[in-house]
């Protein structure tokens, strides 16, 4: 079995997410500039078998797709031309900066910790997997 991805899609940086070989568990893995991720991901399912990717999926409030959508296809298109045969499953994303930020504090993490983007887009990353692993498990 192999690792699951998941991506937190910004316009300037990702935050990635994977699970462990039984995908039983999502741990942050990195944040990478959004110019430099095909080639991470491409870089790193060389190295690691990865099963299934799991994106962000951008939507306001209203249930309607964000405008941040826009710059996300061309990214998933350039995936899914590049290795056809690799599942890519969308999930809401809907406050997972909210939660990330809120989870952050529950960890005890200090105001100046909290305020690095870095960690908050990695964090994203990981509820957005922890999400799609709760709902496969359903």
């Amino acid at each position: 079995m192999g690792r699951i991805l998941a991506i937190d899609y910004g316009r300037k940086k990702s935050g990635i997410a994977v699970t462990d070989e039984l995908q039983l568990i999502a741990n942050g893995l990195t944040t990478v500039p959004s110019h430099e991720l095909f080639e991470f991901v491409s870089k790193y399912m060389k190295e690691e078998k990865v099963d299934c990717i799991v994106m962000g999926y951008p939507t306001q409030t209203t249930g309607e797709v964000s405008e941040s959508m826009k710059y996300i296809e061309p990214f998933v298109n350039r995936l899914k031309k590049n290795f056809p045969d690799l599942p890519i499953e969308w999930v809401d994303e809907r406050f997972t900066s909210k939660l990330a930020f809120q989870a952050m504090i529950d960890g005890g993490l200090k105001k100046k910790a909290r305020q690095n983007k870095n960690l908050i887009d990695k964090v994203s990353a990981t509820i957005i997997l922890q999400t799609y692993l709760e709902q496969k498990r359903i």
